[in-house]
């Protein structure tokens, strides 16, 4: 299918915050909020290079990979360069790497995005890929090794989910001790109204964590086995089962035995069913150490689509969620007490979340559905600008602005007009 732009002028905009995010082989989200390389940024900001610069698309992925820890593990900041006014920097984690780096990972998009990638140009992309590939393959293993020990993916830490505050998190956090972190000065309040941003008790007991893990070397099995805080994450498992298709996808292209990596997703979905929910009608997060349910359902159920795992319940759940709000895909249930539709995950409307479900959607033959998401998606933008995320009830743009992962999401999918592009 032939697709159009919407809006040349947006196309102009959304590039140059491309190149003014760029810091030489990496991109920031944004200036200033965001000051260091993020993981599951870094990889949508390469879809958005692909459709200008796919030389430099790539370089942003090899860059992210040239911090991977021998374990097998991508952290989820890399911190480049020295910016002491961030908080919480390389010195509060003390990972003790070469570039400094956080101790936990984000959600593994990076085999995904470099599919999309790949798609632009297979012949200039294959020697690009064919370097990259074995290291997303020690990556996956990483997740197949150190947090799948339950059948399903499980995060050590809500920072590791990409989705920080969610309510899917709250019965886990709750479990956290805080009280002794000691004194802080957080730098995400001073750029971004506080009341779009988790409030002073979360981020407590999100450093109370980060201490766990440096105090034990960053001991993956030991925060596993003894940590604060481990849930079953449905985002995760769902972007992961994906991602492995499309590894396994790029790997036959390439020459490689890919029936590991097809055994990593087959398994990630027969274990899928666990995260079912009947109290919720959807999937769920767990709390590992408690074996409760978080009795919660967010735009990382339908993930699901992604996966190919959904079910017929699931979507009649996900009409009456979308419906309730009038811009893309809300982040927590509307219907929930716990619904803050400007606080940051805890009910707005994320672009990037927006388009994994579209491809997912696309994939299931749901055209009519990922084309309305895509179009709810590119109103905000039109109306507002290339901010983190919106207030799903009525558009109001929250968090940073001049995103790079909503300019390149624009690129790619929401400023088309045309279905978002699948890659199975």
């Amino acid at each position: 299918m032939t697709t159009h732009r919407i809006s040349p002028a947006l196309d102009d905009q959304a590039r140059a915050i491309l190149k003014g995010n760029d810091r030489g082989g990496y991109t920031v989200p944004t200036d200033g909020l965001y000051p260091y390389q993020w993981n599951w940024d870094s990889a949508f900001a390469a879809w958005g290079f692909s459709t200008f610069d796919l030389d430099r698309a790539w370089t942003e992925l090899e860059t992210l990979f040239s911090a991977q820890w021998d374990d097998g593990m991508v952290p989820h900041i890399i911190f480049h360069k020295p910016d002491p006014g961030y908080f919480p920097g390389p010195e509060v984690w003390g990972t003790n790497k070469t570039p400094a780096t956080s101790g936990i990972s984000q959600p593994p998009v990076a085999a995904t995005m470099a599919r999309l990638i790949l798609e632009v140009d297979p012949v200039a992309g294959r020697e690009r890929i064919a370097a990259l590939w074995p290291r997303i393959l020690a990556w996956h293993r990483w997740w197949r090794d150190y947090r799948c020990g339950s059948g399903v993916v499980a995060i050590t830490h809500p920072w590791e989910s990409g989705r920080d505050n969610c309510p899917d998190w709250d019965i886990g956090m709750a479990g956290v001790d805080g009280s002794n972190v000691g004194e802080y000065t957080r730098r995400d309040t001073g750029h971004v109204d506080p009341s779009m941003r988790p409030g002073k008790d979360e981020y407590d007991r999100y450093l109370a964590m980060v201490q766990f893990g440096r105090a034990c070397g960053w001991d993956q099995r030991e925060i596993v086995a003894n940590g604060p805080f481990l849930m079953e994450d449905p985002g995760i498992t769902f972007i992961l089962t994906r991602a492995n298709d499309d590894l396994a996808a790029m790997g036959r292209e390439l020459g490689h035995d890919v029936s590991e990596i097809e055994g990593w997703a087959a398994d990630l979905r027969a274990a899928a069913p666990k995260l079912w929910n009947p109290e919720t009608r959807g999937f769920d997060a767990r709390d590992l150490r408690t074996g409760r349910f978080a009795d919660r359902i967010g735009s990382a159920a339908f993930l699901a689509y992604l996966a190919g795992v959904e079910t017929p319940e699931l979507a009649a759940r996900m009409d009456g969620i979308w419906n309730a709000v009038r811009y893309g895909f809300p982040s927590a249930d509307p219907a929930a007490e716990s619904f803050e539709p400007r606080r940051y995950w805890r009910g707005p409307s994320w672009p990037v979340v927006n388009a994994l479900m579209a491809i997912g959607l696309k994939d299931r033959g749901l055209d009519d559905a990922a084309e309305r998401l895509r179009r709810e998606t590119a109103e905000l933008i039109e109306a507002h600008g290339f901010f983190e995320y919106f207030d799903p009830t009525d558009g109001t743009p929250c968090g940073g602005d001049a995103f790079t992962w909503t300019a390149a999401i624009w690129l790619t999918w929401a400023g088309a007009d045309g279905p978002a592009k699948g890659g199975a």
